[in-house]
């Protein structure tokens, strides 16, 4: 089966040579997504929280795209500037999964992010699950 190419206006365009998100064989891999409002192209940087709930938006718009939701998710990645802000990141992470069958994931400090975030997050969501 080819690999489709997923695309939505309801989550930024990628700044580089990616994809929002790539579906073959009826798994979805999504690129890593930031807080980028896609209505108005800016980053949400307020807080670490309305930070990580503009990721979870752009990641639920593109899962819609491929006609999933966050119960489709079976793996994430969090990749965050500073671990003390996972103690603000993990709830509002945790309102979008129901916490008895929530993904699997791994959360991990990095030196640095695109446009110098402070959280991405990127997902596999599979269909049928």
């Amino acid at each position: 089966m080819a690999k489709q190419i997923i695309s939505t206006p309801n989550a930024p365009a990628p700044i580089g040579p990616y994809n929002q998100a790539i579906l073959i064989n009826g798994t979805l891999y999504t690129s890593g997504q930031i807080a980028i409002d896609p209505k108005t192209k800016e980053l949400v940087m307020d807080s670490i929280e309305a930070e990580t709930t503009q990721v979870m938006e752009n990641m639920k718009a593109v899962l819609a795209a491929a006609n999933m939701t966050f119960e489709n998710v079976v793996k994430t990645s969090i990749f965050i500037k500073n671990m003390n802000d996972f103690k603000k990141i993990n709830p509002i992470y945790g309102q979008y999964f129901d916490e008895a069958t929530a993904p699997a994931r791994e959360t991990v400090e990095v030196g640095n992010l695109p446009m110098y975030v402070n959280v991405e997050i990127s997902m596999i969501a599979v269909e049928g699950v």
